[in-house]
């Protein structure tokens, strides 16, 4: 800690003229500073050629054989000097010449007959600017190290050319994740939010539908199923939302899966949704691919409730479900289509819907928490593929998911046809 303390910070005066250095020194005497004097430009050069931990510089603008302005164009030529906050003294308030300073890098002006209570209100605030910048700075140096010596544990470790690239690509993962952590955080507790509604949604209605048949063994029966089937989604969604968070998805997540199969259970969930607004839902061959079941049916899930969501007023929302086979050099991809009847959007938004948060109707006109599609954007990245829309106002829209035939194989869209 002792570091830290005021009488620590080095503040460096410069001044030809003593007693106009004995009265600076003087007025920041109370305040604990070392203070270091020079008498010239010269003289403080010197001093800066062997002392670099100096907080603050105050000089006098108007010296004999090296002005200040020249002695501090000198200073910041310096890469170890170049961000120490630099001060003037004048007596003079011309526009030309504090026009000069800034530009050889002053921060701020003082001027004479020196307002003691100023001088020392200016002092202190830059050097705790000063300190902050350092900080901050110390904390980057840190960062490198650590990041160096990751590399250096990296290179000297004994192992064959294949795992040094997968530590090298692990290291790119974890720099990536440390930068979007914050966010990933926000995300997750939406997330959480916005998927469990479906399912608590279908216990409440099933239970409510129990209560008023009571006397019906059968049709209780049949909605206690159906809160059991909802209650065990709900703690698969759970499950994959934790390893979503966690960015843990693992090659073993992934397994040949019938798309078909996957697109019928997510309209299973949403069958309350689909009876009370009537929708049509046509669904073409889809292909079997190696996925993880449960975050691609969360994909279908979102689309096709969107589709229903983003409907016409008095029109009864209609949704196709088709897919197509590609090839880009050796290996195989899926074009799979979500194509709808409903509200459509601009097609300049069509990047911005995948953004998290971002809403293009108000909460009041539609309801929502903005978060849906950059589930299906993050769902497909994890599956080496990718998700695109297409729409205009009132004309429906056209959502594609690309995904490989194989994992292991990234698709950039702007690379395909």
């Amino acid at each position: 800690m002792a570091v830290q303390e005021k009488e620590t910070i080095k503040i460096l005066i410069v001044d030809d003229r003593p007693d106009n250095l004995l009265s600076i020194e003087s007025i920041l005497e109370k305040e604990n500073y070392h203070i270091v004097k020079a008498g010239s430009g010269r003289a403080a050069l010197k001093i800066l050629l062997r002392e670099f931990d100096f907080s603050l510089i105050l000089m006098d603008v108007q010296m004999p054989d090296m002005n200040g302005f020249e002695t501090a164009a000198l200073i910041y030529q310096r890469d170890k000097l170049k961000n120490v906050p630099i001060i003037f003294i004048t007596a003079h308030n011309e526009d030309e010449a504090i026009f000069k300073g800034y530009k050889v890098g002053a921060v701020d002006f003082i001027y004479k007959p020196i307002n003691p209570e100023l001088l020392r209100v200016k002092v202190g605030l830059f050097v705790e600017l000063y300190q902050k910048t350092q900080s901050l700075q110390a904390q980057e140096t840190k960062l490198l190290n650590i990041n160096a010596s990751l590399q250096k544990e990296i290179e000297e470790r004994e192992a064959s050319e294949q795992k040094v690239r997968d530590l090298n690509r692990l290291l790119v993962q974890n720099n990536i994740h440390l930068k979007a952590v914050n966010e990933e955080l926000d995300r997750f507790a939406y997330i959480a939010s916005h998927d469990l509604q479906e399912p608590l949604r279908k216990i409440r209605v099933f239970s409510d539908m129990i209560m008023q048949k009571k006397d019906t063994e059968g049709e209780v029966d049949k909605y206690i199923t159906k809160i059991i089937n909802a209650t065990i989604r709900m703690q698969q969604l759970v499950n994959d939302l934790l390893r979503f968070s966690r960015h843990a998805v693992q090659g073993g997540d992934f397994v040949t899966a019938d798309l078909n199969d996957i697109v019928k259970e997510a309209l299973g969930e949403l069958e309350i949704a689909i009876h009370q607004s009537k929708a049509k839902i046509t669904l073409g061959i889809l292909p079997v691919a190696h996925v993880i079941p449960t975050l691609m049916r969360q994909v279908f899930y979102n689309l096709i409730s969107n589709a229903i969501k983003f409907r016409k007023k008095d029109t009864v929302p209609e949704v196709h479900i088709y897919a197509e086979q590609s090839a880009t050099g050796d290996n195989n991809y899926y074009k799979i289509f979500v194509v709808d009847n409903g509200i459509g959007f601009e097609k300049k938004y069509s990047e911005d819907i995948f953004v998290v948060f971002k809403r293009l109707h108000s909460y009041h006109e539609i309801e929502g928490s903005g978060i849906g599609l950059s589930i299906c954007k993050k769902i497909m990245e994890q599956h080496s593929g990718f998700i695109t829309a297409a729409s205009e106002i009132n004309e429906g829209a056209t959502f594609v998911i690309t995904l490989p035939e194989k994992q292991g194989v990234i698709y950039h869209n702007h690379s395909l046809p």
